[in-house]
């Protein structure tokens, strides 16, 4: 199966700034590297295997199609919707958040 492109939302781009910005301010250069990596090998990822995501948050939000990607390094979940094209990603956001309530910001689909 070909990758699909995997594409971010507004929201999504600044929740990643936010984060490396964070990493930044706490003098972690290095971790806002490896944060950065991590989130290009999940994308890649999450482009050939669509499915592998949890629906957790689907449910939770009752928002159908929607499945969340954990980070191999960081507590961060990526959070994306398959269309027939492209995978579009909603939201970046560390686990611990209340997560019901940052994804109410994420608008229409």
């Amino acid at each position: 199966m070909k990758a699909k492109p995997v594409v971010s939302r507004e929201l999504a781009q600044r929740d990643v700034e936010d984060a490396v910005a964070h990493f930044l301010a706490g003098g972690a250069e290095t971790a806002a590297h490896g944060f950065i990596d991590a989130l290009e090998n999940a994308y890649r990822h999450i482009g050939r295997h669509l499915t592998k995501g949890s629906p957790r948050y689907a449910h939770e939000l009752n928002l159908p199609g929607l499945r969340s990607w954990l980070l191999k390094r960081d507590p961060y979940l990526v959070f994306y919707v398959e269309h027939p094209d492209h995978v579009d990603v909603w939201r970046v956001l560390h686990g611990q958040r209340d997560i019901p309530a940052w994804m109410q910001m994420s608008g229409d689909a």
